[in-house]
């Protein structure tokens, strides 16, 4: 009864360290027994760690005052401000009236400490170095830092432990120097590249400034790569943290350090869109992750050296949004959001990728220098607040002239894919979409004509179509062996060629010279075969023809996962070890053939690891790995000795002695989790029920820990292994859900869901789920819509196996 305009509140807390990458997180590295802090908040888990009101449209000016070992490194979201040794009195209590603890309020004697700019003394790029202690590294040491601009409480940053750390700095438009650092743990320090991800940052402020017209509106841009982290990263306002996925402690694959590069630019993006200008709900958390999903594909292309950064948004991004939109649960990308738990399983390939595509279909539409204007539009008049969707449409209609209340309805506010088909006598373009989803969307279409010459299969004329409604009559078209719907990949749908057009497809996708074009009609064929229209043997054959001639590694890895799916759960069960040996023969066959040290080496021997099956071909496995056989150019460094590994443990030839063994030579967090995951992956009964045990019913599992249990424990030849486990996971997921953390709980919800054995003779899986989905009733949302979309999965994999058994034997 008694608040004035202005009150203060004072909390006093003692809180308990996370270990699920939720809150506070705390490692300690077995490397060296060193330990690490981090936070991750959103949505809303700063309330784990300081008392906050959490909603996005509550933005608050936030002050931190830390107190840590003296040889630890203090990262927030502002540059420090200053520190000095901590007094007994602080110690002895996390609240001092002279200086509340969470607040910014310098020591009186804050003239004599040292200052961010004087005792950081390290050196641009190069070796980590050590920030210059302020105290003894046994004394306690205190820091405040800089106020921060006014942000939402899920942006809030904190990281301390006595990380490694480089340093840059990169020239802003607006004339000052922003500086950069970039932190990871002492026992990573060697693997970090610094000099590429200060390259790839800069490369990202060269674009974003410019075409935002906006300078970047932060103090100051740290990296810091984290473990055991839940995501890709976290657009925190000026301290990005980032999954140790990104350092690569062997040679990568060039499909991951691609992915890094657009992880990279993704949360870079989010320092103008998410952080500058933020979401008042959730329910635009589309509009925040798809534009930065967007943009960053754009920006690596215009800026950076990943040129055919499209090519890799067709494979992974599309191909994410089609598998969602096709869902049960599948949602309108405007999406109504009731709660928080809403929010956790939105971050979905709706919210990402469907919202990303649907933006760039939008940026085709009204054109690409429209659509930046609308934005420098949006930036200027909303800086440091919030806003809804129609304050940034508003800004592009503006732009545009284009009126986009109907486009929003039939994108934004309803679900479901279309299809694009052509008739026979290409005449005609038609488009589709199943009830109650809408029958047409507008959109720009391109339409290639690809002709077979001298061996390749080219374009030599293509047109564009604005979609007015279910058909839209096709301009007089010059003669093509292949009529390519969707060229460019500018349009959200799925496609259907006419019936000449598929055959030459079909036979000849690995002919066509464009990889963007190659992409489209890879991704209609693997969703002909999701969708039982042909047989995921035909399918395997035409990976194993003509994935390994292609120039782009993101493609290569991606038909690979394909046809590890395919191989998995859409060829029929009594076909599936003939076509496994087979695939693993073609693979060996292609990897001899290979370039030495290539990229399509490296792939190859994973995926033959993944699918040898024979008595012969583990044989070989085994040899590779224990080096009494060599592959030119292939050097077998720890990680890929894990991988291959993986295909002995599987099959039964490598236990727990060569498990041991590898993990003495491995003793890192990474060594950890991959040895409990070939430990989850042992064909024996009893190293399933441990793996169960430890995964689903032990809390002090961490998070990184867990995830490898789980992929390990699905990993097996003999399914039987895991019908054991269809009953307890029915009779434990409810509480699961309920007693952990939501991520440990989903990654139990989805990583064991017994879809494995969906297809074994006398196990009812779609029975069991159904009887647990009447019991769970209304309750429990988001855990229904996990369960709902694991009997969606085994339900599909059912009619693409009797699609592939309905092919004959034998085939391909």
């Amino acid at each position: 009864p008694d608040l004035q305009e202005d009150n203060e509140l004072v909390v006093v807390a003692k809180c308990r360290y996370s270990h699920t990458g939720e809150g506070l997180h705390r490692f300690t590295d077995p490397a060296d027994g060193l330990t690490y802090l981090y936070t991750q908040f959103e949505p809303a888990d700063a309330c784990r760690v300081l008392a906050v009101f959490e909603q996005p449209d509550l933005k608050g000016i936030f002050e931190l005052t830390v107190t840590a070992p003296g040889d630890w490194k203090v990262i927030s979201n502002q540059p420090l401000a200053g520190q000095q040794p901590a007094t007994p009195a602080e110690l002895a209590s996390s609240y001092s009236p002279a200086a509340p603890a969470g607040t910014a309020t310098p020591p009186a004697d804050a003239a004599a400490a040292p200052t961010a700019a004087s005792a950081n003394n390290s050196a641009v790029g190069g070796s980590p170095t050590q920030m210059p202690d302020a105290a003894p590294t046994s004394a306690p040491v205190r820091h405040w830092f800089e106020p921060t601009p006014r942000l939402s409480s899920y942006l809030i940053a904190l990281c301390a432990g006595p990380y490694a750390e480089w340093h840059s700095q990169v020239q802003s438009t607006s004339g000052r120097t922003v500086p950069m650092a970039l932190y990871a743990r002492q026992s990573m320090a060697q693997f970090v590249d610094p000099d590429d991800v200060f390259e790839l940052t800069r490369q990202g402020f060269s674009f974003y400034e410019p075409a935002f017209d906006y300078p970047y509106p932060f103090a100051k841009y740290d990296q810091i790569f984290c473990p055991e982290y839940n995501f890709g990263a976290m657009e925190n306002a000026g301290l990005v943290t980032i999954t140790e996925n990104y350092i690569f402690r062997s040679k990568p694959v060039e499909a991951l350090v691609e992915r890094r590069a657009v992880t990279i630019l993704h949360e870079l993006a989010h320092m103008w869109f998410g952080d500058l200008v933020t979401m008042r709900w959730w329910n635009d958390l589309w509009l925040n992750e798809s534009f930065a999903e967007f943009i960053s594909h754009l920006a690596a292309v215009r800026a950076t050296r990943f040129k055919d950064a499209w090519t890799t948004f067709a494979y992974t991004e599309k191909t994410w949004a089609y598998a969602q939109d096709q869902l049960p649960t599948t949602h309108p990308i405007l999406a109504p959001i009731e709660n928080l738990d809403d929010v956790h399983n939105n971050f979905d390939g709706i919210t990402y990728a469907k919202g990303a595509s649907v933006l760039r279909q939008l940026m085709a539409w009204v054109g690409e220098d429209v659509f930046l204007q609308g934005l420098r539009s949006y930036f200027v008049k909303h800086a440091w607040g919030n806003t809804e969707l129609p304050d940034l449409l508003g800004e592009l209609e503006a732009a545009s002239g284009r009126d986009l209340t109907n486009w929003t309805k039939l994108w934004l506010e309803t679900a479901g894919v279309n299809t694009l088909t052509a008739d026979s006598a290409r005449t005609t373009l038609s488009q589709s979409g199943k009830d109650p989803y809408p029958a047409w969307r507008p959109a720009l279409v391109a339409v290639g004509g690809y002709s077979l010459v001298d061996g390749e299969l080219n374009r030599f004329w293509d047109t564009e179509v604005d979609l007015a409604g279910p058909q839209t009559p096709l301009p007089k078209l010059r003669p093509a062996d292949l009529l390519l719907l969707n060229d460019r990949d500018l349009a959200y749908a799925k496609i259907r060629l006419d019936p000449e057009s598929l055959v030459v497809a079909r036979e000849q996708v690995g002919k066509m010279s464009d990889p963007l074009a190659r992409s489209v009609v890879w991704g209609m064929l693997w969703d002909m075969t999701r969708d039982a229209e042909w047989s995921a043997r035909q399918f395997a054959d035409k990976v194993l023809t003509w994935a390994f001639t292609e120039t782009s590694s993101t493609a290569l890895q991606k038909l690979l996962a394909e046809l590890a799916t395919a191989l998995d759960h859409f060829v029929a069960p009594e076909f599936q070890l003939e076509t496994r040996a087979n695939a693993a023969a073609r693979l060996w066959e292609a990897l001899a053939g290979s370039q030495p040290g290539s990229d399509t080496q490296l792939q190859l021997v994973r995926a033959f690891a993944r699918h040898a099956t024979t008595e012969g071909q583990i044989d070989q496995l085994d040899e590779l790995v224990l080096g009494s056989r060599t592959l030119t150019g292939l050097t077998m460094d720890l990680d890929l000795t894990w991988d291959l590994m993986g295909g002995l443990v599987v099959a039964g030839r490598a236990g727990e002695d060569r498990i041991d063994a590898q993990l003495a030579a491995d003793k890192t967090q990474s060594g950890l989790e991959k040895a409990a995951g070939l430990r989850a992956a042992l064909p024996t009964p009893e190293a399933k029920a441990a793996a169960w045990l430890r995964a689903v019913e032990d809390p002090a599992t961490p998070n990184g820990t867990q995830r490898a249990i789980i992929a390990g424990w699905a990993r097996v030849r003999d399914k039987n292994l895991l019908v054991p486990f269809v009953e307890p996971y029915f009779a434990s997921v409810r509480r699961i859900w309920q007693d952990r953390s939501p991520e440990t709980a989903m990654n139990v919800a989805t990583g064991m869901y017994p879809d494995e054995v969906a297809d074994l003779p006398g196990v009812d899986v779609l029975g069991a789920t159904k009887a647990f989905l009447t019991e769970l009733g209304g309750d429990l949302p988001p855990l229904r819509r996990l369960v709902v979309e694991g009997e969606a999965g085994v339900q599909r994999a059912l009619a693409a196996q009797a699609a592939d058994r309905a092919a004959g034997a034998p085939l391909g």
